[in-house]
């Protein structure tokens, strides 16, 4: 049974640090890293969106909810207020698209840590916390509206005053974004070592 939730990919960020935009990038078989995570996602969840400044970029059919509230930056402060305007869910989860091997286990393990009371629910390493993995509540839509009329997109900010629950893993390469070529080039090799690759058709 797929999870009960909405699943949404964050995928309108600048990839200033990538040199191009990495949603658009190809991944593991599929002509952008956003038609994997959409695929791969799909199998986990009852549903999944995409929320992206520019829903006409991806050239496949998808769900795209569109961040139209101009920030003057890309934070996904605007994201968030567009899925809670756009979804009448009461919480979702959130992956950011350059997290590709963020598997159904440590997915799982998110979901287990939910409970009644709680605005966040949120991965967390030996690195740091995860902001754009984990769960997020409506309860927190508030908090977002007043971060956009105040231009604060600080993410970590707002989960350290709330109510969120961090669940600790061990392994590292599970959350790792791929913010930079190398890192991208990594990725690549890694999906080839352990043979994932699938096919978008």
């Amino acid at each position: 049974m797929p999870f009960d939730l909405t699943c949404i990919i964050f995928a309108g960020g600048k990839s200033s640090r990538m040199g191009r935009d990495k949603s658009l990038l190809p991944f593991a078989g599929f002509p952008t890293l956003t038609q994997y995570q959409y695929h791969r996602l799909r199998k986990l969840f009852r549903r999944v969106c995409i929320s992206a400044k520019e829903a006409d970029k991806f050239h496949f059919e998808a769900d795209v909810i569109p961040d139209t509230i101009e920030t003057g930056i890309f934070a996904p402060t605007a994201g968030f207020v567009s899925v809670f305007n756009h979804l009448s869910d009461e919480k979702v989860f959130v992956l950011s698209v350059d997290a590709p091997f963020v598997e159904a286990q440590q997915i799982s393990d998110l979901i287990a840590a939910d409970a009644a009371g709680v605005d966040a629910v949120i991965a967390r390493t030996d690195s740091g916390s995860h902001p754009m993995c984990g769960i997020y509540h409506r309860s927190l839509l508030p908090r977002f509206e007043e971060m956009l009329r105040e231009d604060n997109h600080r993410l970590g900010q707002l989960l350290q005053q709330s109510h969120t629950r961090y669940v600790c893993f061990d392994d590292e390469i599970a959350f790792a974004n791929l913010n930079h070529p190398h890192e991208y080039q990594e990725a690549l090799r890694l999906c080839a070592d352990e043979g994932v690759v699938e096919s978008s058709r």
